[in-house]
């Protein structure tokens, strides 16, 4: 027979193992919302989007001054990748107050 400090380390152990299990099917089940509002769009346009540049142009002047090590690595696209497009697309790409990086696309019903 178990004692109770044992069952209920046993019991919690399981909750935890369920809810583990649980959370990654409630999360892809979520849609996302991106219908930013309008203090989100003034937020973005105003300090984020300048950062976002800022940090483009400082990954530009990092990379070319890595590139001869990133090409000796062999990682010199992944480097470009990380350094330039990803700030880039963060700046260029993504629409305005959203969250995510890429182009919001509008589907209309038939």
């Amino acid at each position: 027979m178990l004692n109770l400090s044992s069952q209920l380390k046993h019991c919690m152990m399981i909750l935890a193992a369920v809810c583990m299990f649980a959370l990654p099917m409630h999360s892809q089940a979520q849609e996302i919302d991106e219908t930013p509002s309008a203090a989100a769009m003034a937020f973005d346009g105003l300090i984020i989007r300048p950062l976002t540049l800022v940090a483009t142009a400082v990954g530009t002047v990092i990379w070319v001054a890595t590139l001869p090590f990133s090409l000796l690595g062999g990682n010199a696209g992944e480097a470009a990748d990380v350094l330039v497009l990803a700030p880039a697309k963060a700046t260029f790409i993504r629409c305005l107050g959203c969250t995510q990086s890429g182009r919001k696309i509008e589907y209309e019903d038939d």
